[in-house]
């Protein structure tokens, strides 16, 4: 018997059921079927612009090790960190060839590094303790972050019907402050709110599944009812917008 065709939500549904690795969101990106709106600011550069001062750089949250390779060639003494056992593995593959180690974490407040080792540390989107930042700081060293706000995408949560982002609170006013006391200075601070744009249910599918501590009971039968409306509705507006909430430091350490 013929199978009857799936509909496009169903193919959707479907489609989302592919393995992610690292932290690549390339097969969004590149097709264009999920846009961050520009921010203010570059990681990137800022990046880019303290590394050939620096002999000594920790990444912390590498993901996949995609960024931190995209900043080769390294200082010499470069190191990764990953919390996220799946990536670690995908990490230590693509950094071997660079030198770079992966250190797997399991506490923030307990990094396997030693004391004043690095003249950079870089983390972007990455949780932190602040005086572990200052424990494997040199003196005179500088923290960079880029992390993401705790309203980020509140309105996926409220259109699924699920509970708030744990740690919606999160935001640059209290980062600062959580630096300062440890002993930090803050150099430079930023913080915007823009926009990112879905243009199928399939990438949002796809996107909750990669970032679990969103919605950690996400499934697409649980909550099968919701994406269906703002399938709907991408069907006929064009798109869909959550907030995209980011925010900035450098701090630098006596």
């Amino acid at each position: 018997m013929v199978q009857p065709a799936p509909t496009e939500f169903e193919y959707y549904l479907n489609e989302t059921d592919q393995p992610f690795a690292g932290w690549d969101f390339s097969r969004l990106t590149d097709t264009g079927r999920m846009r961050e709106f520009p921010l203010r600011w570059n990681y990137y550069v800022h990046v880019r612009e303290r590394l050939s001062a620096v002999r000594s750089l920790l990444d912390m949250g590498t993901g996949g090790g995609e960024f931190l390779a995209s900043l080769a060639p390294l200082p010499a003494d470069t190191v990764a960190t990953e919390g996220y056992e799946p990536n670690i593995p995908v990490a230590a593959e693509r950094l071997k060839p660079l030198g770079v180690p992966v250190v797997p974490v399991k506490d923030d407040e307990r990094l396997a590094l030693e004391d004043a080792r690095f003249e950079l540390v870089i983390n972007r989107h990455e949780s932190f303790a602040p005086q572990e930042v200052v424990r494997i700081l040199k003196p005179g060293g500088t923290f960079l972050t880029q992390q993401v706000g705790g309203d980020n995408d509140r309105e996926i949560n409220d259109w699924l019907g699920a509970p708030p982002f744990e740690l919606a609170d999160w935001r640059l006013e209290v980062a600062a402050e959580g630096l300062e006391r440890a002993g930090l200075r803050i150099t430079f601070r930023d913080e915007e709110h823009t926009k990112t744009r879905f243009y199928d249910i399939g990438a949002i599918i796809y996107y909750l599944q990669a970032i679990p501590w969103q919605i950690p009971d996400f499934s697409v039968r649980k909550y099968e009812g919701a994406l269906g409306e703002i399938h709907v509705h991408i069907r006929k507006h064009g798109y869909i917008d959550t907030t995209c909430s980011r925010f900035i430091l450098t701090a630098a350490k006596p």
